[in-house]
């Protein structure tokens, strides 16, 4: 029996109070599903990572079970509010047709009549992908007449892009006043996980904090008092508390203007009886060229024109030793710039560390699910959260706007 398998079933509590898919009769009705299919392309407009096509695929396939007519909808990168082929969601529709193994039709807009027409002649089962959201500037702008024209495609809104809740666009809020709304399996699984993290975790319940700045992350430290009983802090962050307390960091990234907020908060936390963890060494280098001399030093000790762009192995011991007792793990930010390999052994190894605990495990956050995916570890993790910024916005406790905008349950 795998950990997730124990550890799932304890942290899916009923706190999920929106309709989902499975609450509406979809049989037969054209549904509007938005996705969250912003997914990396390279330079050949190429797909480099498919996981949130993937994600989605449980809340398409029911609708094909069911037979509704599926229209679908995303935004991909930041056209602008015009057409740009570099954005195009074309190289999405082919993954897709070969992810469903059937056929799926690509609509050259999201909106207007040529669209309209594709739509009318839709069958039980039909899959349609709509063309870029953002092509359009009423869709950031959440305009009511560009809503209305989404919402004239469909008889039932469904959303399960997680990545977009935060944002409250055409798409996500907007569309929810002209169409009876729900919430797709995704979308219901990350606020289950993430919500259920800091409201009802299984003790002891350990947070990670990485990545490069404090300040995107204070929220959900300041929302942590009270509910964890340890905090690890990794990455660039973790030199603005370090210098907060008087030592000299070197060249190493900090925000100045924090340290006072910094110290607060880590005192907030001790206070309450939080046990608060800061890297004991690191691996510093004058840059980061290929080919740069690093040096492992104590964090106290790194040298004037030398910066800390990972944490040491010292660090990852007693991050290991901190993690040894956890049932819930909840990580989001890298340890260092894992992105070159002579910075990446802190986070790989802190990944390994979190993949083996024998515990629930929830990762969030672009670069940390990049992080475990480099690692080779992903398919260990619990889950990892499709949303950078929505996540983050849930950790700190604040309402997302595209799930607030969903039909409760009992209205």
């Amino acid at each position: 029996m795998k950990k997730r398998d124990i550890f799932e079933p304890l942290q899916h509590k009923d706190i999920f109070n929106k309709l989902t898919i499975e609450d509406i009769d979809i049989k037969g009705k054209r549904v509007f599903i938005r996705a969250d299919f912003n997914v990396p392309l390279d330079d050949n407009l190429m797909i480099t990572d498919d996981r949130r096509i993937r994600s989605t695929l449980p809340t398409i396939n029911y609708a094909i079970d069911e037979g509704a007519k599926i229209i679908l909808s995303s935004h991909l990168g930041t056209p602008e509010g015009k057409a740009d082929p570099r954005f195009s969601l074309a190289p999405v529709a082919k993954r897709l047709q070969r992810l469903l193994n059937k056929e799926v039709q690509f609509a050259p807009d999201c909106i207007g009549s040529q669209v309209e027409s594709l739509v009318s002649k839709m069958k039980a089962g039909d899959v349609l992908l709509l063309e870029n959201l953002r092509y359009h500037p009423g869709e950031e702008k959440n305009d009511e007449e560009f809503a209305r024209s989404l919402g004239k495609l469909a008889d039932m809104y469904v959303n399960d892009a997680f990545g977009a809740a935060h944002r409250a666009h055409a798409s996500t809020v907007g569309i929810t006043k002209f169409l009876p709304s729900a919430a797709g399996f995704l979308l219901k699984k990350e606020i289950e996980y993430l919500k259920g993290a800091i409201d009802n975790p299984i003790k002891p319940f350990v947070a990670i904090l990485g990545g490069a700045k404090v300040s995107g992350k204070i929220g959900v430290l300041e929302h942590l008092v009270g509910r964890v009983d340890k905090v690890l802090v990794g990455g660039g962050m973790a030199f603005t508390f370090i210098k907060a307390k008087g030592y000299e960091i070197g060249d190493s990234l900090v925000e100045n203007e924090m340290l006072e907020t910094a110290e607060r908060i880590r005192k907030k936390l001790i206070e309450n009886g939080v046990k608060f963890y800061l890297p004991v060494d690191c691996v510093i280098a004058q840059n980061t060229e290929p080919g740069a001399v690093i040096k492992i030093v104590p964090t106290q000790e790194i040298p004037k024109g030398w910066k800390a762009l990972d944490i040491g192995p010292a660090s990852v011991k007693l991050f290991t030793v901190a993690l040894q007792d956890s049932k819930t793990i909840l990580w989001n930010g890298p340890m260092g710039m894992f992105e070159m390999d002579i910075f990446s052994r802190g986070t790989f190894d802190i990944a390994r560390v979190v993949a083996d605990a024998y515990a629930l495990t929830i990762v969030g956050g672009g670069d940390t699910d990049l992080a475990v995916n480099r690692a080779g570890v992903s398919d260990a993790i619990s889950f990892i959260s499709t949303g950078g910024g929505a996540s983050l916005q849930l950790l700190e406790g604040k309402e997302l706007p595209g799930i607030a905008a969903l039909s409760n349950r009992g209205d």
